[in-house]
């Protein structure tokens, strides 16, 4: 959680002012850094999660994500309530855990206060639709 607290610090959020980091871990023990990144033309910005988890796959593919934290406030960092992936990100995140055929562990939680966790991402998308609809 501290490296998402880090890549948190980074974020580019001035339209929302809503800070958002993460970071992965992946097998090989490397730690992978994303952050919300806002763009005048909404919707091009991109979230965290979804930065993180694509430079993941796209500097090391083949290596299995294990972990992901997340951690997102306003920038006044009065938020202490855990904030969850959105459903973008979650899909993404599903994408890559049917991929890898192992289940990425997922810890969220606000500026402060309590960290939520799940075991997998179909504990917080139960009925993730994948290439198995297509």
């Amino acid at each position: 959680m501290d490296q998402a607290f880090i890549a948190r610090s980074n974020a580019y959020a001035p339209y929302s002012k809503f800070t958002v980091g993460c970071a992965i871990l992946l097998e090989n023990g490397e730690i992978i850094h994303g952050n919300n990144q806002e763009n005048a033309a909404y919707p091009s910005g991109l979230c965290a999660e979804r930065v993180a988890i694509f430079a993941a796959g796209a500097n090391y593919p083949g290596v299995a994500v294990t972990s992901m934290a997340i951690t997102a406030s306003p920038i006044d960092d009065s938020f202490e309530k855990p904030v969850p992936p959105c459903g973008a990100c979650r899909q993404s995140i599903a994408e890559y855990e049917l991929r890898q055929e192992k289940p990425i562990e997922i810890y969220f939680m606000g500026a402060a206060g309590k960290v939520a966790r799940a075991n997998s991402l179909s504990d917080l998308l139960p009925l993730i639709f994948d290439r198995n609809y297509l």
